[in-house]
């Protein structure tokens, strides 16, 4: 997706208790073409803002109340997948280290220039394009995976693990044409080919075989 697409679609928030750097910040993104929303705090932006607008966040370390690393944790929890840019005036480099270990996509020291600002925040909404088309992703081959019958996912997992036909039939002590019929839908149902497209979709559902499992 160019830049202008990017432009055109998110939503740069800025979050940060100083009032004059929140304007500076935000005279800055929106006068590259950028739509921005300012927060205060923490706190607000929690309350306020709406996940599902494609964007990133620069995030203040430093705030009362709520800091920027236990908004992160805080946003890791709810599984809000939002890029972050932290911005700190404070060299702390384990908390970078963390940050980043912990999804954040920058750490800048201030004061930071105007480039590498801009840089950063088209590197995160880029990522969260990428982010938002695999859940989609995955939401359509959950939905698709979950019109398996019982024994047909069966039949998946362990097509996925590479076994042949009458290695299924063996384990699951069916007949080989059995395998072959459930098979057959398996793929027609997930719209692939081969053993290798059933694999590759349950391993982004993390759908894995259990020999426990066992449906007669």
């Amino acid at each position: 997706m160019g830049l202008d697409k990017l432009q055109e679609k998110a939503v740069v928030r800025i979050i940060d208790d100083d009032d004059s750097m929140r304007k500076s910040w935000r005279f800055l993104i929106e006068g590259e073409g950028w739509t921005t929303k300012c927060y205060s705090s923490a706190l607000r932006f929690l309350e306020e803002d709406d996940r599902n607008e494609l964007g990133c966040v620069v995030l203040d370390v430093r705030m009362p109340d709520m800091s920027g690393i236990e908004l992160q944790r805080v946003m890791m929890l709810q599984k809000n997948g939002l890029p972050i840019i932290f911005v700190s005036g404070h060299g702390d480099i384990d908390m970078a280290v963390q940050a980043l270990k912990d999804g954040a996509t920058d750490f800048l020291p201030k004061p930071v220039s105007a480039d590498r600002l801009l840089t950063a925040i088209e590197r995160a909404v880029s990522k969260d394009v990428e982010r938002r088309q695999q859940n989609q992703l995955t939401d359509e081959y959950r939905h698709v995976f979950d019109t398996l019958t019982a024994r047909e996912k069966m039949v998946a997992k362990k097509v996925a693990r590479g076994l042949l036909n009458k290695q299924i039939a063996d384990e699951l002590q069916i007949s080989e044409k059995t395998v072959q019929v459930h098979r057959g839908a398996v793929c027609r149902k997930l719209g692939v080919k081969s053993a290798v497209g059933v694999a590759s979709i349950l391993s982004i559902l993390h759908e894995e075989d259990s020999s426990s499992e066992d449906i007669r």
